[in-house]
Order: C-alpha cells, then structure tokens, then sequence
C-alpha cells in the first residue's frame, strides 16, 4: 500500500478544508507575480536593478555584495516559499508536522541522520566575507516572507507556519543536498544481510555497482525517503567540455544537464547575478546562495557526482553503554499525538539501526560514519569559485569542497578545458571492504585522514580535446574513491558522440543532451536474441521480435524495439534469478547495473531445457503484455507533477501533463525506471540543461523541465516544458547590451529613510 494511502479519510477532510489555494490555485499572469514583489523600503545601502524575462527569470544588478546577496533571498523567497519550507522540514526531520502520522518513521531516521550535526562547527569557521554574504542572503528570506500578504498556496494544505530562517537552516538544507547517494545502496543491500547468499550479494554488487536512486518499491516508506535523499543530492549528471582545436567557434564549449527527482517545482532557480565582484548565470539549489551550474565572464563550470564512498558502517553490537550518547527527540505530528524517539550516537557515527523505516535483514546494531558529520565549507568554495578566472583558482577554491564528491568539468575563455575532482575522501587501509560492515575493533577500519582536493586527480588540455563526465569509475590515478558506480555506457556515449566529431557547435551538444540510446541494453538485446535462436524459438516469434534484429539501443519514444526488449527482460530476469515475479527480487539484484553485469552469465549458467523453458514463457508473457503499447511512449511516461500528487484521493488535483518521453535508465537523456511491463512514470532524470560557448559571454543556454516560479497557478510554474521537450533553452547573456535585450522588465529596488 503506498505511504500517503495510509492517512486516514477524516484528516482529508481537514486537508481540503484547508488546502483550497493549492486544490483550486487562481492564474497569475508573470504581471501578478512581478506585482507583489518588494520593490520600496528596504534595507539596501544602494538602489538595486533588478530584471526579469517572460518565463520571471531574474538578472540582478547590485553595486555592491551585501546588497546583491540580499536581493538574492528575497528572489528565493519568491519564487520557491513553499519548497524552501519543505527543503528546512525534510533537512530537520520534521516531516510529520506536515504529513502526519504515515512520516513520523522517516522523521525518526532523518534525525537519526542528522544533517545539522556539523552545522553550529561550521558556522563559527565561516570567514567573515562568507557569513556576511549568507547572512544577507537570510535576512533577504525574512524579509520577504515578514512582508508578503499571501502565503503559498501549500501552505494551508501542509500546515506550514512562516518560521524566521537562520544561517544554520542554509547550511542543514546545504548537508542535505550533500547527502551520500550510497546510503540507498548500503540500506537496499542491509535487507539482504541475513540471507545466507550475502556475501555473493556482496562480492557482485562490489563487480557491478550500483545505481540507488531506484532501489526501493515504489510506494514504500522506503522509496519515501530514498526520493528526499537521492532526489534531492545531485546524485546523477552528465557533464562534456570540448577544446577549441574541436569547436567550430574557435571557444571552449561545455554541455551539463543534471539528474534530479522530476517533481515540480524544479530542484534549480535559474537566475543572473552581478555585483562588483560576482558575475554569473546558472543553476541555483533553492535556499544555497551561489551558482552550482553555470558561468561567468571567464569560466563555465558543470558536476557530476563522483559516487565517492563517504560512508562507512560499523556493527557496534558490543560497544561499551559509555561509549554511546543517548538522547531524545520530540517528534511533533500533524493530526496526531506528538511521539518521542530515541537517538543514540557513538564515536563510529549514530545509530541508524535505531530507525524502523531502515532495513535490517541481520539483526544488527550499525552506526554510520559520515563525511558530512566532519565541518567542512561548501558555501565559501562555491562563492570564491564563482569568482575564479583560471583552472587553478577554481580548483583552489573548491578546497573546503566536501559534499556532495563532485567530478567538476570546467572550460574558459582562454581555451583550458579540465576536470577537477572536489570531495573530502576518507583515507583507508583496505578499500574497498570484504564486507558491508565494518568491525570497529579493527584499527584497518577506521579512518586515517581526509584527502582534499588539491589531493585528487587533476586533468587539463587532455591531447583528444574532450572530457566527458557521468557518475562512472575515474580511470585516472590517484586513491580508490568509491565502489557503486554508474555503468560506462553513459560516458561511453558521451564520448562516442564527441569523438566523432570535429567542428563541434552548442546544436550538436544540445542534439547529445536529447540522446536516447542505450549502449548496454543494444548489447543485451543482441545477447538475448542470439540465445533466443540458439535455443529454437525464434521463428515462433519472429514478428514479435522483428524490432530488435537491427536495434541499436535507442529508447526514442516513438519506436517499438525498447517495448519488445522491457517487456522480454521484466518476464525473463526473475526467472533467471530463481524467483517466480519481479516483485520477488531483491532491490540491489533489481538494478540496472546489476542486469547488464550478470544477464549473460546467469542466463548461460542454466541446463539447456531450463534456459529454454525461461525464453519460451517469457517470450509468450511478454507479448501479451507489449500488444497494448505499440510504441515506447506509450508505455514509458513523463509527468508534469507536484510533489503532492503523492497524496491519496487529492494527488490527481496535482498532476499537470502526461507525456511520451524518450530516454531509459542509463541513456545520456535519462529518464530512470525499474523492470517495467506497463504503463508508468520515469521519477528521476534529466531535468535541467546547460549550454556555454566561451568564445562569446552571451552564448549560455538553460532550461528546466517545469518553471522558474513554484507559485501553483502561476503562468511560469511550468512554461519551460514545452522547451524542454522541444530541446529548446532560454538564453543567458553576460553583456550588458543583451541583460537588457532579454530580460525588459525592470525593478529598481530603493532602500528606505532608515
């Protein structure tokens, strides 16, 4: 039963009493909106410029940092007031003050977590130049949300009060969108501990990888909290910089298209910033007040995360009751009594076992040590980086650089194309571990120190004239990072696509950032068809799997090979693995890694008669499945959604669009899924893109899949998706003449007598 059906019908009462804004949002024009944004009496020491475009994306023009950084909080708090306030209640586990009972387990885990752990070391090491740039920025969220006459329309709906922001807030949201993405490999794989097979688990997931963003059951509290941590942690990507000597412009070029939850509103604010020392354009995590994607006069800058192993868990069954902290924590729940729960901490990390909604298939007692437990300075890095004008400044600021480990492709005007590896890496004796979980006795286990990034790999000017990220192993030297990894066959296309191409313009990159085929599922859809003749029942199925005999693994949405191929494997793969249903498997052996690794291998080790009987019934199942999509986009969907869709009864009161998309787990346009056989929606891809030609400031391109405002009703929450799915972006100049050109409505923001 999925999580939000288990609310009870009398609260849904009192939601739609009071939640009538949000189910029934009146239309604001871009006009509306602009119409309520403070312009008079604030507290500026000068006058302010402040310009937006038709889809109310904002230039900011301020003659001085503190006045720009304010501004900038008064931009995030209105355009996003009602993520912000989700952001700070999943980044604090408070949760179940908006959702009641069904969230007080995952409240109990996000606490358990702790994202503010470092938060209070942190703030009292910030430099001065830093705290007083936050600090306007948080003063320009308070001051818009104490001055606004009308709450978002969620706010009623969700219970949500406006609360003052802190300096502290901005950092917990900051270590929550840092969050590790192998903590939903490491909880897929502790439901499997107590099999007797684990270790085989173990030793194969270590071979294959893994990809969590799609480990849990949908609906499950689980898949709750995998979607907040994995959705919201940069967790995917795909990043290309192409040298001069290939363009056809004569400049560096850079292509970024991130890989978030796909929920609305977006996880990016796109936005233009300039000040005295501050000039650039790019994506914006609501509620961080820098420009994680994006660039400035000299640089371009796109991430990818590095899946480097941050964490490590440790069985602490027998550690001493001195050694472990015990406090408790009042957990306040909508509709509901309050509860308390218990959080123990040890000098290996917190408890997590202590938390319900984690599985636990052996019974132990395992504390988590995180990277982001340790003080570390995500804020300034970014601040100096988006200041640098070389490859050796910007690698230089990214020092203090922790979470989340980010591979950052960077190009410049000068031509210089890099790559920059930015994390703080726990230095080990034995990496990686003979097993999930740590012996805390073993001095081998523990932790010898951080590498930094001036530690790390660092690439310049490669002699091929391109670089290509995306969440796969780093084939440079320098210490072990990580172990779950993205399969090759991302970068492997990235690659592909760029090498054979001199000449390169931001239409070819913009081409590779809607590309839609798969590398691996091509090899394992000519696998499968070899085996399928091997074993005689091709001709039976010849028009049924005519489709794939010339497919090159290309999920377009209007071509029917991928509804052959899905259909084939989500009937075949369990049989292979022993069990009678997809339901069945196991969320690590569900993965794609895991599929493209073991397929052959476990499909060959069968008897003859076994492996033909697997074919055969799996061939009948899925054609009678694959007749009611004719083709991929009829079965595999996009949906334009709030994120309160998830709710029972009201959720389709959220549901904005329903699209055919292109596009498959590991295609370079990803749009994620699990074994499917029916009609669903991808949940988590690629939602935001990114163009720069550094040859020209102006050249820089954006889109998201949704809209710049998060305001229901408003006529720019999604207007950027027909531009998204036309392959179309918005423009962000970095002159003068074209801030002026694109973006015509003006503001001049004027501070008061005071």
């Amino acid at each position: 039963m999925p999580l939000a059906t288990r609310l009870l019908a009398p609260l849904l009462i009192l939601l739609l009493a009071g939640g009538c804004n949000a189910l029934w949002p009146d239309e604001r024009t871009t006009e509306d909106r602009l119409s309520v944004f403070p312009t008079e009496d604030l507290p500026l020491k000068q006058q302010v410029s402040l310009r937006w475009n038709d889809h109310q994306v904002p230039y900011i023009e301020a003659g001085n940092n503190h006045d720009l950084a304010f501004t900038l909080g008064l931009v995030h708090a209105h355009l996003r007031g009602a993520q912000l306030s989700l952001l700070r209640h999943v980044s604090s586990g408070r949760l179940a003050e908006i959702a009641g009972p069904p969230a007080t387990e995952i409240d109990h885990a996000l606490r358990i977590l702790d994202f503010g752990y470092a938060t209070e070391e942190i703030e009292a090491d910030l430099p001065q130049e830093t705290r007083s740039w936050v600090q306007a920025f948080v003063d320009g969220l308070n001051h818009y949300q104490a001055q606004r006459q009308e709450p978002p329309p969620e706010y009623g709906l969700a219970g949500l009060e406006s609360e003052p922001w802190t300096v502290r807030d901005v950092l917990r949201i900051g270590r929550l969108a840092g969050s590790d993405v192998n903590w939903l490999v490491y909880f897929s794989l502790l439901a499997e501990r107590g099999d007797p097979e684990f270790q085989r688990l173990w030793n194969r997931a270590l071979e294959a990888g893994q990809n969590g963003t799609v480990s849990f059951r949908e609906g499950s509290q689980q898949q709750a909290l995998s979607d907040f941590l994995g959705g919201l942690s940069r967790s995917g990507s795909n990043t290309v910089v192409v040298a001069p000597e290939r363009s056809a412009s004569g400049g560096a070029l850079i292509a970024s298209d991130p890989h978030l939850g796909l929920n609305l509103p977006n996880l990016w604010i796109l936005a233009g910033l300039k000040s005295p020392d501050y000039h650039a354009v790019g994506l914006m995590v609501p509620g961080l007040p820098f420009v994680a994607v994006g660039r400035n006069p000299e640089m371009a800058w796109g991430g990818t995360h590095m899946r480097a192993a941050s964490s490590d868990l440790y069985d602490v069954s027998d550690l001493p009751a001195d050694e472990i902290d015990v406090r408790q924590t009042d957990i306040s729940v909508r509709f509901w009594f309050d509860e308390t729960r218990q959080v123990r901490r040890t000098p290996h990390g917190p408890i997590i076992t202590d938390a319900e909604i984690l599985p636990n298939g052996a019974n132990e007692t395992l504390a988590l040590r995180w990277v982001g437990h340790e003080p570390s300075n995500e804020l300034t890095a970014f601040l100096r980086a988006n200041r640098a004008t070389t490859p050796e400044e910007f690698r230089a600021a990214l020092e203090s650089f922790a979470l989340s480990p980010q591979n950052m492709l960077i190009a410049d005007r000068a031509g210089n194309i890099g790559h920059i590896m930015a994390t703080f890496q726990p230095i080990r004796e034995v990496f990686p571990p003979p097993n999930l979980v740590l012996d805390p006795e073993d001095p081998d286990t523990h932790w010898q120190g951080l590498h930094r990034t001036s530690d790390l790999p660092f690439l310049l000017n490669p002699e091929k004239g391109f670089l290509a990220s995306a969440n796969n192993r780093p084939t440079d030297a320098g210490p072990e990072m990580g172990y779950f990894f993205s399969p090759d066959e991302r970068v492997d296309r990235l690659q592909q696509f760029v090498g054979e191409r001199r000449d390169i313009t931001l239409d070819d990159l913009a081409e590779l950032q809607r590309d839609t085929r798969s590398l691996g599922a091509e090899t394992l859809s000519n696998y499968l068809l070899g085996s399928i003749r091997s074993a005689g029942l091709f001709e039976e199925h010849a028009d049924f799997l005519a489709p794939l005999e010339d497919w090159n693994g290309d999920y377009a949405a209007e071509a029917r090979a991928p509804v052959v191929f899905e259909s084939l494997l989500y009937h075949l793969w369990p049989g292979i693995q022993g069990v009678d249903k997809e339901s069945d498997l196991a969320d690590a052996v569900n993965g794609w890694n895991y599929i493209l690794a073991y397929l052959e291998e476990d499909l060959a080790a069968l008897s003859p008669e076994a492996r033909t009987t697997a074919l055969s019934e799996s061939l009948q199942a899925a054609r009678e499945d694959a007749e009611a999509y004719p083709s991929w986009g009829d079965l595999h969907r996009l949906k334009a959604a709030h994120s309160l869709a998830n709710l029972p009864v009201i959720g389709g009161f959220f549901e904005y669009g329903d699209y055919p998309v292109g596009g498959s787990r590991e295609t370079v346009m990803k749009t994620a899924h699990d074994l499917v056989n029916a009609r669903h929606a991808a949940r988590y891809g690629s939602q935001a893109r990114h163009l720069s030609d550094l040859s020209d400031p102006d050249e820089n391109y954006f889109v998201l899949f949704g809209g710049n405002d998060g305001w229901l009703g408003s006529a720019n929450f999604m207007d950027q998706v027909p531009l998204w799915r036309q392959g179309d972006y918005i423009r962000m100049p970095l002159t003068r003449e074209r801030i002026v050109e694109d973006f015509p409505r003006r503001m001049q923001l004027r501070a008061g007598d005071g």
